[in-house]
């Protein structure tokens, strides 16, 4: 099939259009000014200057807590639930499956605004408890999709082959199935930590005092001035999250190619 350079383009100028703001970002966190765009030279003073801010380190600390946790117990919650769905038949598994799709779809305000009234009627204090909750919530559905597409691709006939050979189910499943599944596993855990990281509007409704993430740290300090330690704060989580991402889609990839 012939290219067509029209398309290259607009792929192109689409690209450009979703990247250059980011990569300005970047670029100016180095920037020696503190005010304004105009360039002054290279300096790495911001970067330093975010590793002095107490407030910083502590949102910091609480992200790496919140995300980790999260992506726990949504690697091990979304895993059951795609092992149990691809193993066992359901009624209505459309259903089933559109359930667990409502969390991604439905837009995050709204999620947010759910969990403020749904922690407020049962009494559960604002703070690390209900971020972690929360982030478990919107995350379990990325592991469980991730998952749940590669235990398609897998041929169930592999684990009736172990099992006549004398294995138990459990045993083939450990055996055979798990080895399988452990790249998208790994995968899924990754996205979820990089979105759980990346999550600003349910933090922002469901965080306490003495929770507050890095996100929406950035908020509060762009509300008073901007600060180029925002925007070396943001290169960081930028940096990071896709960091994140890539490896993730690097397993998924060398996970393809190897089957």
């Amino acid at each position: 099939m012939k290219r067509s350079p029209a398309l290259a383009a607009a792929g192109v100028a689409t690209l450009v259009f979703l990247y250059l703001p980011i990569l300005i970002l970047i670029v100016f966190s180095f920037n020696a000014s503190r005010y304004g765009a105009a360039w002054h030279g290279f300096t790495l003073d911001w970067y330093r200057r975010l590793l002095e801010n107490k407030s910083i380190l502590a949102s910091t600390e609480n992200s790496l807590l919140i995300a980790s946790c999260a992506c726990v117990l949504s690697t091990l919650l979304g895993t059951l639930a795609a092992v149990a769905q691809g193993r066992f038949a359901w009624k209505r598994l459309g259903l089933l499956e559109g359930m667990f799709f409502l969390p991604i779809v439905i837009p995050e305000l709204m999620m947010a605004i759910g969990f403020l009234l749904f922690f407020g009627l049962i009494g559960l204090r604002q703070g690390l408890g209900t971020l972690i909750v929360a982030h478990t919530t919107f995350d379990v559905p990325i592991v469980w999709l991730v998952v749940r597409a590669r235990l398609k691709k897998l041929d169930p006939r592999l684990e009736d082959a172990a099992m006549d050979l004398g294995a138990t189910r459990w045993m083939a499943f450990r055996k055979v199935t798990l080895p399988l599944l452990a790249p998208a596993i790994l995968g899924g855990a990754l996205m979820a930590f990089a979105i759980s990281l990346d999550d600003f509007f349910i933090s922002f409704f469901v965080s306490g005092p003495e929770s507050t993430t890095l996100p929406v740290q950035i908020y509060s300090m762009l509300k008073f001035s901007i600060d180029p330690q925002v925007n070396a704060l943001s290169a960081a989580l930028f940096v990071a999250s896709m960091s994140l991402v890539v490896l993730a889609w690097v397993l998924q990839g060398g996970e393809s190619h190897a089957h």
